[in-house]
């Protein structure tokens, strides 16, 4: 089935990952791609990172024993990859065959929730040109943490609420070329957009429930969720759909029915998003319906072909 319009038309690869019998992602609530177009699902099944080749095929799966909740990962300048685990409260270094190489927080160990320390359910890192970790924090907090490369804490930012720089829960955070330090602001419905210090400058208006966010060259990919309400369950054209935008917030593509569902190109809860050098897209679903109840079977990570590549 194809998805999209002018220079962002896919085709959705059905059943791309191949996994075992007997294995299940449960949930999939992010995805990157490494150098080599290899994808790792970090996911909340028995094999919480499970690494496949980019014709779905398995390669490995790693973090058995170490995760309590995973939540956002991001493939750093350094070539590793920096897993958000919301239910231990910190972010674990990792290199690509799971070999532990840094923590960044107390592991089991969080911050006073609403306390603007970190880390209280931590979501997602992003990476500045500079080389600081921006740290999205996340359920328990509404700040944005900025990191040293070294695992220095340099500053915070963020309070909750709903007027500019304030936050109703931090989901993700992504970083262009130029710094701009990009926020999804779920429950307040925006992106808000800030300068590497924290300073408000923008906001990105008319989304629903903005969740998986990825900023690929100068293409901004959003997942945006289904309503989490039964008295507008049956509206159309609320979230439920992956967006495309460029870096002035202009709408370049919409993917997704206009309604959530589980068929071909529908969505429920697009959560994490990548995107490899081909410009193939991977979005990684967690298993929940608009009623807050399981899906069942749950959803797993899904592959969008490319099929126009952007013409220079």
């Amino acid at each position: 089935m194809r998805l999209g319009s002018r220079d962002y038309v896919y085709e959705e690869l059905a059943d791309w990952a191949k996994l075992p019998a007997g294995w299940s992602f449960q949930d999939a609530p992010d995805v990157a791609v490494d150098a080599q177009d290899r994808v790792y699902v970090f996911n909340r099944g028995d094999h919480p990172m499970v690494v496949f080749e980019p014709d779905g095929s398995l390669v490995t799966s790693w973090g058995e024993g170490l995760f309590v909740r995973p939540h956002g990962v991001t493939l750093g300048p350094d070539g590793a990859l920096y897993c958000a685990d919301d239910g231990a409260h910190c972010i674990y270094k990792c290199s690509l065959d799971g070999q532990v190489l840094a923590t960044i927080g107390a592991p089991g160990q969080p911050a006073p929730r609403l306390s603007g320390k970190p880390f209280n359910q931590p979501t997602k890192v992003a990476f500045h040109p500079n080389g600081n970790l921006y740290i999205a924090d996340g359920y328990g907090n509404a700040r944005v943490h900025v990191y040293s490369p070294a695992g220095e804490h340099l500053l915070s930012w963020g309070s909750h609420g709903t007027d500019p720089g304030q936050f109703n829960l931090v989901h993700s955070v992504a970083i262009d070329g130029e710094g701009k330090v990009y926020i999804a602001d779920r429950e307040n419905h925006r992106v808000q957009i800030f300068d590497e210090r924290g300073t408000y400058l923008a906001q990105w208006n008319n989304l629903h429930r903005p969740c998986g966010l990825h900023i690929d060259g100068e293409t901004v990919y959003i997942g945006q969720l289904l309503t989490h309400l039964s008295v507008n369950a049956d509206y159309p054209n609320l979230g439920a759909c992956v967006t495309i935008h460029d870096l002035s917030g202009r709408r370049l593509a919409r993917l997704g029915d206009t309604r959530p569902g589980e068929g071909p190109g529908q969505f429920t809860t697009p959560h994490g998003l990548a995107v490899d050098s081909r410009g193939d897209l991977y979005v990684g679903e967690v298993a929940w319906n608009a009623y807050g109840q399981r899906l069942d079977p749950p959803r797993m990570v899904r592959c969008f072909r490319k099929l126009v590549r952007v013409r220079w």
